[in-house]
């Protein structure tokens, strides 16, 4: 199945797929879009372009595991990004995903306008990378 990861931000979001073996992770585009309204509707563009069948959003829980208001906002695009296309939308933790993605980003020596114009698909990759390890571990359990 083809999955979407999201990477939600107030300014800009980043987004991934796999392939629907759900063995490789892509970026897609990072969206630089305010408004939620207009952000969802290229967000669904992007899913059809792409025979998405489920999306995955990033949560952003404390260390602690707890949740804040950053984690409130992002179940609530959920919730309205799953009303607008008609698919099922999963949660997944996001802690130090941003880390790693500058890390990686360290390790290849991007900088500067063009790590931020970056940053935020590599985020959603590895949201993906780890909802689909997630899944394989389901699997193997049952």
């Amino acid at each position: 199945m083809i999955i979407m990861s999201v990477d939600y931000g107030d300014a800009r979001t980043g987004l991934a797929v796999c392939d629907k073996n759900e063995i490789l992770a892509s970026p897609v585009c990072v969206i630089k879009e305010s408004g939620r309204s207009n952000l969802i509707e290229k967000i669904v563009s992007a899913a059809k372009e792409n025979d998405v069948r489920l999306f995955v959003v990033g949560l952003p829980k404390n260390m602690d595991g707890s949740e804040g208001f950053r984690a409130e906002a992002c179940r609530e695009f959920a919730k309205e990004l799953s009303e607008k296309s008609g698919l099922e939308t999963a949660m997944y933790d996001e802690r130090l995903t941003t880390v790693a993605a500058h890390n990686a980003l360290n390790a290849v020596d991007i900088r500067g306008k063009k790590r931020k114009a970056v940053v935020d698909a590599v985020s959603a990759v590895m949201i993906l990378e780890d909802y689909m390890a997630y899944r394989r571990n389901l699997k193997a359990e049952s």
